[in-house]
């Protein structure tokens, strides 16, 4: 009777893992196979003459890693994608988080009308939230600067100009899944814990700071690492807004100098290098941030 009941024990311990086999030979196929055709190639030599049969590609080492960390230009890509990341991060989420309490405010029909109108904008290809952001934003027809009377001021000439208006656009189309998700964390807390806050006298900042954030920290926990993935690998509309990274690279972040290493160069190389930089960033950013909250006593 004991050898039958640690079997099934055994079988049992194997039987989630029998239903996610499937799941797990996709992502194998879609995720493990080409992360490490991209890691192989950042070793090798590979550019057009490697690509086109002309020359026989060599396996050059750290060789590739080493040239990239001598660019100049690259740590002042690396800077700028942190920083911008960072600001693109910190204001998804801010806006996020108003407009989810926003909506716990409201009555039904202007609460349908805001989730519609951020589910439109979060549904919204890059491509063309980008091209839209451009026409409003133009010097000569947008209608931003007729309304605020700033002539035929180019946001996209100027360096902090450009990024803030990228900035306005990735927020536009990123705040939707923090506010739904966010919104649906609040109203799974129990409204006799809100209720007793107010009753207290707390403002609505300390209900959301003392009471809703700690409560939703897990929930805070998903979306910020989603926006420091998604923001920290921006492309489309930096591509788009600026014509390639801007005047001069001014407004290159990564993975545009990278399409530009691999694509415009013909250095894939290189631009599999930037990859993999970029890639064990976002892997320690986002367990060292898992680490912190273990160490909180966190539940993840």
């Amino acid at each position: 009777m004991a050898t039958t009941a640690a079997t099934a024990r055994r079988t049992g311990a194997w039987t989630p893992w029998l239903y996610l086999a499937p799941a797990l030979l996709l992502l194998g196929g879609l995720l493990v196979y080409p992360v490490y055709q991209l890691g192989l190639i950042s070793f090798l030599e590979y550019t057009q003459a490697q690509v086109s049969g002309g020359e026989p590609t060599t396996f050059q080492g750290f060789g590739n890693y080493a040239t990239l960390f001598a660019d100049e230009q690259f740590w002042q890509v690396l800077l700028a994608t942190v920083l911008f990341a960072a600001a693109c991060v910190v204001s998804t989420l801010a806006v996020g988080c108003a407009l989810a309490v926003l909506l716990t405010r409201v009555r039904a029909l202007p609460r349908l009308a805001l989730m519609l109108a951020a589910l439109g904008a979060w549904a919204t290809p890059a491509v063309t939230g980008s091209t839209v952001w451009m026409f409003l934003f133009d010097p000569d027809f947008g209608p931003v600067n007729r309304v605020f009377g700033l002539g035929d001021f180019s946001w996209t000439y100027g360096r902090y100009s450009a990024f803030a208006l990228v900035l306005l656009e990735v927020v536009w189309c990123s705040f939707p899944f923090v506010m739904v998700t966010v919104y649906a964390g609040i109203r799974a807390v129990p409204a006799e814990v809100v209720e007793a806050a107010a009753l207290d006298g707390a403002s609505q900042w300390r209900i959301w700071r003392s009471v809703l954030a700690p409560m939703l920290r897990p929930i805070l926990l998903v979306v910020t690492v989603q926006s420091v993935i998604w923001d920290f690998k921006v492309f489309t509309q930096i591509y788009v807004m600026t014509n390639g990274g801007g005047i001069a690279g001014q407004n290159l972040v990564l993975n545009v100098y990278a399409y530009q290493k691999a694509f415009a160069s013909s250095q894939y190389s290189l631009g599999s290098a930037i990859g993999v930089v970029m890639l064990l960033i976002l892997l320690a950013v986002t367990l060292g941030y898992l680490r912190i909250l273990r160490r909180r006593g966190e539940e993840l």
